[in-house]
């Protein structure tokens, strides 16, 4: 390898230390942008339960956060609107999760949990693309593909949740997406069909908190970032 081949490879080396961050940091390059990180690899800090209480520090493995066992999901302290949310999670075998956006308020109806009040996109343990596999936007809109890696690898997935849409990417593909003003009706998706949820999505809250669900499985979160948008 000649000299200028060499300052190359080291020119490289560098550009891609500085293009990455590690774990549970933000580069330069999102800090410019105006992402915010909302876990920061190693403490609670920014995330409580749906009653607004403390959680334990237990919840950080590795730094990751599952939230299994927990009370129906852990959940950011501030509700947010308008914003790209970005992170990866790795599931165990058989797992059933999700991670949910707009809830609000965090007050259950009765009868009902707290997951009424927000729209979760599903992450699970499986290989078809249905309404509760991973990508969809749970029980409303199957995605178009199963983008997942296999129980154990690490995914990472992109959730836009801007005034009336609402897009999911998983792996870099855009596997589902939902505009709210096409739902006005509760218990019926925008092309009639039925849904188990008693909500009109046109008048739902687009604005919330974010939760990771725990639903009886480990699964782990890392690198959580938001952009807000204007």
């Amino acid at each position: 390898m000649n000299r200028s081949t060499l300052l190359a490879v080291v020119i490289l080396m560098f550009a891609s230390a500085w293009a990455f961050a590690a774990d549970n940091t933000l580069t330069d390059q999102e800090k410019k942008d105006g992402w915010l990180l909302l876990f920061d690899g190693q403490t609670m800090k920014g995330w409580m339960s749906p009653k607004e209480k403390p959680l334990p520090d237990k919840h950080v493995q590795d730094g990751s956060l599952n939230p299994h066992p927990c009370d129906y999901m852990l959940t950011s302290e501030k509700a947010w609107e308008n914003y790209k949310l970005s992170l990866d999670f790795k599931i165990s075998p058989k797992c059933n999760s999700g991670i949910f956006v707009r809830t609000f308020p965090l007050m259950p109806r009765p009868g009902k949990d707290v997951g009424f009040n927000g729209i979760e996109i599903a992450i699970d343990d499986t290989k078809t693309a249905d309404f509760h596999d991973t990508g969809a936007i749970y029980d409303l809109v199957k995605p178009t593909k199963n983008a997942m890696k296999p129980a154990g690898e690490w995914n990472h997935i992109v959730i836009t949740s801007d005034r009336n849409l609402l897009v999911v990417e998983v792996n870099g593909e855009q596997v589902s997406r939902m505009n709210f003003d096409e739902w006005p009706e509760k218990n019926k998706r925008s092309d009639g069909s039925a849904h188990k949820f008693d909500v009109a999505y046109k008048t739902h809250p687009r604005h919330g908190h974010i939760g990771l669900q725990d639903h009886g499985s480990d699964c782990w979160y890392k690198n959580i970032k938001l952009l807000p948008l204007k």
